[in-house]
């Protein structure tokens, strides 16, 4: 997803480029530089945003909840969130630790947000 905002980006870096006068190579690193900065901190806001949503109300359904879905949660990164999928599926959210997915303290942070559905 990263990925695809800077493409888009600088594509439309590239297009504006076209219509103006060509710019120096260091004023278009600046620019580059500047946006992707601007794109950083934005994408930051809205993965808070996620993460504080997450944690209101919605539960995460163990069983069938994305790779991206699962490391939204708390303490959850890519290699948890790799485990937990591995290792499905489960009756019960408590599964996590009985099979040594994740440990207590991980589960412990989560589990107000989890759920299985069946």
């Amino acid at each position: 997803m990263k990925h695809l905002f800077l493409a888009v980006l600088l594509t439309g870096l590239l297009t504006g480029c076209t219509q103006q006068p060509p710019k120096s190579a260091d004023e278009l690193r600046k620019e580059t530089a500047d946006a992707t900065a601007r794109l950083k901190t934005n994408t930051k806001a809205v993965v808070e945003g996620i993460r504080e949503g997450l944690a209101r109300d919605e539960k995460v359904d163990v069983n069938s909840a994305s790779k991206a879905k699962l490391m939204l949660l708390p303490g959850v990164d890519a290699a948890a969130a790799d485990r937990i999928i591995a290792n499905r599926p489960y009756s019960r959210p408590e599964d996590l630790v009985e099979r040594r997915v994740i440990s207590q303290a991980e589960y412990e942070q989560i589990k107000d947000h989890l759920e299985v559905k069946k």
